[in-house]
């Protein structure tokens, strides 16, 4: 793989980490991965994940769209939307698909495309030193205000 192909494919990497990232920040349940590059012309990477109800469903939505632009992706075109699914697609290369339980089960993508890759992303590590400095603030400033 030539040096451009790999810093391509890297930004590619960096891209669904970050819608990723984004779905789970809003609690998106089950996100799972698709590489269609082997199994499809057209497409490239399908990113599935499970709302609970229509407003989890647009706070995923709003949070993978602002994450994805920051993150170097197009502005993307919207399908649906509904309460039971909405589809977002970044250029062709991403579709993200967030689905309600019933969607998911009713419409089954992960069978359809059951040729294609899974690409694991490992729930990002959250750092507790923020937490605790958040906190620690906090409680200076109640401290402060109460003196």
């Amino acid at each position: 793989m030539n040096p451009a192909s790999q810093q391509s494919a890297q930004t590619v990497q960096n891209q669904l980490r970050a819608i990723v990232d984004a779905a789970r920040e809003r609690r998106a349940e089950d996100v799972v991965v698709l590489d269609l590059t082997d199994v499809s012309s057209t497409l490239e990477y399908f990113i599935i994940c499970t709302a609970s109800a229509g407003l989890q469903l647009n706070a995923i939505q709003e949070n993978v769209r602002q994450k994805a632009q920051e993150s170097g992706l197009p502005r993307p075109s919207v399908e649906g939307p509904s309460e039971r699914w909405l589809l977002l697609a970044f250029g062709g290369g991403i579709v993200v698909h967030i689905m309600t339980k019933d969607a998911r089960e009713y419409y089954d993508l992960e069978g359809l495309w059951s040729d294609a890759r899974k690409l694991e992303f490992a729930e990002a590590p959250r750092d507790p030193e923020a937490n605790v400095t958040a906190t620690t603030q906090a409680d200076s400033i109640d401290s402060a205000q109460a003196e």
